[in-house]
């Protein structure tokens, strides 16, 4: 990055290009394992399947390092620092963590998105301080001082960031106790907008162990999310962005929702639709499918396997999801005329 560009380098152009990097890693490293995983787990009996399945796993590990990496991208900082900056993403991620019952490191999920967003912009800031500083012992000094400084950061941030995700949490768990209808629109509507956020909703989905109609709930509320962005972004973006949506990169929409929040109003107003068949027909799920919705069909496989038959999963995560997404469309930005779909839901990343 030149000097002239760093002049011009304000809070919201810094915002807008980690959420931007944020949303190219996230597609990136989750994607693979939501669709292999989903459609391969059936043929898991397959050893090389199996190998396949566990690397998709191992890759989803590196979302941190992505993220980071592609933040940096964003910046226009060299192929040296992107990865810098990445590898102080993963340390403070809490991706991985030490076990002391078997005196190991252990990695699972993703790590703490909004901590790896803030663990690699602390990076970049540090990068684009020092800029040259460092001469010749630039290659040794940078990942030192960079790297494990803001990793080490990460690391002391991460505890107190996670409250943010802990915090969510209850709150969702409190709307367990209203009446079914008046829960799975509540429950709906918060995941519907979580899962175009930084705040991951799998950890969600299990840390608050939500099962039955509510788990049914928040599934459908990220399956009308899925809907209304695939049908806005249908003749607007690339089919490859359209596609990567429709298989659970909802997360690439993040820079529109910070953008233009108005993109919440046809996804809540779908997800409410959508949350009602939910507690009519008793549509169920578990804690692992909450946090997915239609990826990978987890969602409504979940209802089948809790007694929903095929005629009414069909109504209720297909038809009636489908008809809410375009009814918004119709209603908001055709007769209101709130926005323009052109405009809002062009992906920003």
């Amino acid at each position: 990055m030149t000097k002239t560009e760093e002049t011009k380098l304000t809070p919201r152009l810094f915002l807008n290009k980690v959420l931007a990097g944020t949303a190219q890693g996230t597609i990136i490293a989750l994607i693979p394992n939501a669709v292999l995983g989903a459609i391969l787990k059936y043929f898991s009996q397959y050893d090389i399947i199996q190998m396949i399945i566990h690397a998709g796993l191992i890759f989803q590990l590196a979302t941190p390092l992505i993220i980071g990496a592609l933040i940096a991208h964003q910046f226009g900082l060299s192929p040296a620092k992107m990865m810098i900056a990445g590898g102080a993403a993963f340390a403070g991620s809490g991706v991985i963590k030490f076990n002391t019952e078997v005196s190991s490191y252990v990695g699972a999920g993703t790590g703490d998105i909004i901590n790896i967003m803030i663990t690699a912009s602390v990076a970049v800031l540090m990068m684009l301080y020092i800029g040259s500083k460092f001469g010749s012992v630039e290659i040794i000094a940078m990942p030192i001082v960079v790297g494990i400084g803001a990793g080490l950061i990460g690391m002391l941030t991460y505890p107190f960031v996670t409250q943010i995700t802990v915090a969510i949490g209850k709150l969702i768990n409190n709307f367990t106790d209203f009446q079914p209808i008046v829960m799975s629109i509540l429950i709906a509507c918060s995941f519907a907008a979580l899962i175009i956020s930084p705040i991951t909703t799998v950890g969600i989905g299990l840390a608050i162990g939500l099962n039955g109609v509510s788990a049914g709930a928040a599934a459908m509320g990220i399956a009308a999310t899925t809907i209304v962005l695939v049908i806005n972004s249908w003749k607007i973006n690339e089919s490859g962005v359209t596609l990567a949506i429709a298989l659970g990169g909802m997360k690439m929409m993040m820079p529109n929702l910070f953008k233009y929040p108005i993109i919440l109003v046809p996804v809540l107003f779908t997800a409410v639709i959508s949350a009602i068949p939910v507690a009519l027909l008793n549509v169920s799920g578990t804690p692992q499918s909450a946090g997915f919705g239609l990826v990978g069909l987890v969602g409504p496989l979940a209802s089948l396997d809790s007694g929903l038959n095929i005629f009414l999963l069909i109504i209720c995560w297909f038809l009636v999801p489908i008809a809410a997404g375009l009814l918004s469309k119709f209603i908001f930005e055709k007769v209101l005329k709130l926005y323009d779909s052109k405009v809002v839901f062009a992906y920003q990343g």
